[in-house]
């Protein structure tokens, strides 16, 4: 189970809406994401066009996953700029992962400007049988 928490959403959406910009200088746009369910694994992927790889970093410390990313300028200091659209800066964003999830065993993958974090379903949250005894013969019922 993936909860999403973003407590300044609502405060974003408001400033880009009265200010017209893609972040504020205190917080950056939020990176877009999916996350859906495939077999014994959640996929989350993370759109992070013109991202180098190397400036993404991820961590996982009690259940909470952070992402973090840089989109450096393609253009100097020197440059004149006319007119500058993509959002630029440090990218956060923080998932809370349930307790039925593995994070110790996360794979990630990074192809053209998207990031996919596989999180695969703890052993122990997987259905599993269980066998009854009694009345003669056992039985086995789906837990």
């Amino acid at each position: 189970m993936l909860m999403r928490t973003d407590p300044f959403r609502e405060l974003d959406r408001l400033t880009q809406q009265f200010f017209g910009a893609n972040g504020t200088s205190t917080r950056p746009a939020a990176m877009p994401m999916d996350a859906y369910r495939t077999g014994n694994d959640y996929v989350i992927e993370f759109d992070l066009p013109g991202v180098s790889p190397d400036s993404i970093d991820l961590d996982v410390e009690r259940n909470v996953l952070t992402v973090k990313a840089e989109r450096r300028p393609s253009y100097g200091e020197d440059a004149d700029v006319q007119v500058a659209e993509r959002p630029r800066g440090v990218f956060s964003r923080q998932l809370f992962l349930g307790e039925t999830l593995d994070t110790d065993n996360i794979q990630a993958s990074y192809d053209s400007g998207v990031l996919t974090l596989r999180v695969p379903v703890a052993e122990q949250a997987k259905p599993r049988k269980i066998s009854i005894s009694g009345g003669g013969e056992p039985k086995q019922i789906d837990a």
